[in-house]
């Protein structure tokens, strides 16, 4: 006996459960990145045993985004991924999911071309929120779940980063 497509798609997204929990609890924008770019990988894979097209392409997107965003933050490129974005979700839009992923990866694409890891984290919050409604809506529990961890995860690290130290000299650097 195989295992089903939906089983899979279940367990790539545990894997990548793994990648974003870990890649808040960094401070360095790099590495946070370099989690992000493998959780993509997965995460697109996930979608297509899902048959969710518009989602798995762009979650291929985001991870050549990502990979972009590693090298430079320069906004004329993160134009062109919002575009790339939007294209994406044009192409292969099927209703509600569709605009709800696209609305996610220009939140995503704008956290990832933020030079300071602060307004990456706070983007991120934005577009984590959108894919965990869309992810419930889409029937992909264990993807609903791995956006609230990674909401958690977040969220964590921005309070150890930025209001835990608070009032503490070299807070927030």
């Amino acid at each position: 006996m195989h295992p089903s497509p939906f089983f899979l798609s279940q367990m790539l997204v545990v894997v990548a459960i793994g990648f974003d929990l870990l890649s808040f609890q960094f401070k360095e924008r790099r590495r946070i990145i370099l989690c992000l770019i493998v959780s993509c990988l997965l995460i697109a894979a996930q979608f297509g045993l899902l048959g969710h097209r518009t989602a798995m392409g762009l979650a291929l997107l985001a991870a050549v985004r990502f990979i972009a965003s590693y090298h430079t933050t320069a906004k004329t490129v993160m134009a062109v991924f919002i575009a790339a974005a939007v294209a994406v979700a044009a192409l292969t839009y099927n209703g509600t999911l569709s605009v709800l992923a696209c609305i996610g990866a220009i939140f995503g694409t704008i956290a990832s071309f933020c030079k300071e890891d602060k307004q990456l984290r706070l983007n991120m919050l934005a577009a984590t929120s959108v894919w965990l409604t869309h992810n419930c809506l889409a029937g992909a529990p264990a993807a609903a779940l791995m956006e609230a961890l990674f909401l958690s995860s977040n969220l964590l690290g921005y309070y150890r980063f930025y209001c835990r130290r608070a009032g503490k000299p070299g807070a927030g650097s």
